[in-house]
């Protein structure tokens, strides 16, 4: 008896889940633990594999499969689960397989040669490679746009969020660049007539930094069965289903960026951990899309681990894992809170505070699309970057490892992606207050160490509902309401200005 339609798809969607699992450990080892020399081989072995999951998906037949499965008789979730498989073969179909094979090779070439240009501050050393996958990144986006009909950057932004549109977010953005100046000042005033934070001195031992992120993560609910801890350039998670590995960088100096990194970190991973096991490698067992995907690391990092609660908790933790004196008002919980929602006009994104972060995040799309749309030259970019910091923050990196060479994703290829972190934390914001609304007593739970009760909010209303729903609909079936920006500043202006 043949297959039907569906379960022809199901098939070769299963088979492709499988190799992009694959690639995900390939793409882990280069980061964490591949030798400098094993480089060239590793791109052969990305661009090689990248080839041959676009040929399984953007195969004629595939097309000819989806037509056929629409009229089959399918539940809710194979029916969610087919426009999963239509939109990724969307995506595929539009792009030739030389094209593919192309912008991996140059994506490889572009990432090596950023890990060295970037602790030398050197521009010009990447340059070239990153000419090569930005010219790359448009023909892909100007293919992909024929087939949505959106324009080059809107397809590739569609890559990281189904269905995000520019139009769509630049009054979002636009709305927060002209709250933040304002707000800015209030809080740096009100900050300014506190007493000072009490800054704890280190060294802190990197193995004491590792164990006690190891401990934090076990307390937040990481299954140390199907994941692990490593170091890197750039923390990120990656890994394959049911095997997520997730990264930081340590400082002796400041303890506090791993382990608010690390944290972060853990919030992708347990999105993924907890995504449906009856459909893992179906395209709708995934995550829905970065937004749900950062809302999950940002809820984690910024709005559980900055609170009272949690600092009242993890305070002792701290004091025990660094040896500290109970009585060192450093590590009293006050202190702490006031520490991790200390706000300043900071150069690095990934250690900004969350009033500032956005307009980090902000300036960052508002480059790339002017990249792709050809508005600005790449050479012209460190001089772009650094007055759109000075107009949005009121600094100016002092070189460019602190300013257009501090992140990985324009280097890796990743255009469209920056925008997600800011829809994320508005929808973290959103999805936090819905569960504290829903949750009894779990501000009590969360100052005791349990965090169980949010976790399974979250597994019940994010994690456990993988692409079924649309970002929209997910958020609305969580929170009552689709995307709200303005949850995100009530929540601002209740942490830092009452």
């Amino acid at each position: 008896m043949s297959l039907s339609a569906y379960r022809q798809l199901q098939q070769r969607f299963a088979r492709l889940g499988r190799l992009r699992d694959a690639q995900g450990i390939l793409h882990w080892d280069r980061s964490v633990m591949m030798p400098a020399g094993g480089a060239d081989g590793r791109a052969e072995q990305l661009a090689t594999l990248d080839v041959i999951c676009h040929e399984m998906i953007a195969d004629p037949e595939v097309g000819d499969l989806l037509a056929a499965a629409e009229g089959e008789t399918l539940t809710d979730w194979e029916r969610a689960n087919l426009r999963e498989m239509r939109r990724g073969w969307i995506h595929a179909s539009a792009v030739d397989a030389a094209l593919v094979e192309a912008k991996s090779r140059a994506c490889s070439a572009c990432e090596m040669a950023w890990r060295e240009a970037r602790p030398l501050a050197d521009f010009e050393m990447v340059l070239p490679f990153l000419e090569e996958v930005l010219r790359l990144t448009i023909e892909v986006g100007k293919a992909k746009a024929v087939r949505f009909e959106t324009s080059a950057y809107d397809a590739l932004l569609d890559e990281y969020e189904p269905a995000a549109r520019a139009a769509d977010i630049d009054p979002v953005f636009d709305d927060y660049a002209g709250f933040l100046p304002d707000f800015l000042d209030q809080v740096l005033a009100r900050q300014a007539r506190e007493p000072a934070v009490i800054e704890s001195r280190g060294p802190f031992p990197v193995e004491r930094q590792r164990e006690l992120g190891l401990r934090v993560m076990q307390i937040l609910g990481f299954d140390f069965h199907h994941g692990r801890l490593d170091v890197s350039l750039h923390p990120f998670t990656g890994g394959a289903s049911g095997d997520q590995r997730i990264t930081t960088r340590y400082s002796e100096e400041d303890f506090s960026s791993s382990l608010m990194g690390t944290i972060h970190e853990t919030g992708h991973a347990l999105y993924e951990q907890h995504l449906p096991r009856a459909w893992r490698h179906q395209p709708v067992g995934g995550a829905r899309g970065m937004v749900v995907h950062e809302s999950q690391s940002l809820l984690m990092e910024m709005q559980v681990a900055r609170s009272r609660e949690f600092l009242s908790f993890a305070a002792p933790v701290m004091r025990e894992a660094f040896g500290a004196q109970a009585e060192d008002r450093a590590w009293q919980p006050d202190n702490l809170l006031r520490l991790y929602t200390r706000v300043s006009r900071s150069f690095i994104r990934t250690e900004a505070d969350e009033v500032t972060y956005p307009a980090h995040v902000i300036l960052r799309y508002r480059l790339e699309r002017s990249l792709i749309a050809g508005d600005l030259r790449l050479r012209d970019l460190p001089g772009a970057w650094n007055d759109a910091m000075k107009t949005l923050l009121g600094v100016v990196p002092p070189d460019d490892r602190l300013g257009c060479l501090q992140d990985i994703h324009w280097y890796d290829g990743a255009f469209g992606y920056f925008p997600t972190y800011t829809l994320g934390a508005m929808a973290a914001a959103q999805l936090f207050d819905a569960a504290r609304k829903s949750i009894p007593g779990l501000a009590t739970a969360m100052s005791g160490g349990e965090f169980k009760p949010l976790v399974d909010w979250l597994c019940e209303n994010v994690h456990g509902k993988a692409s079924y729903l649309s970002t929209r609909e997910l958020l609305a079936a969580a929170t009552g309401r689709p995307l709200d920006p303005a949850v995100f500043k009530a929540h601002l202006k209740a942490r830092y200005l009452h």
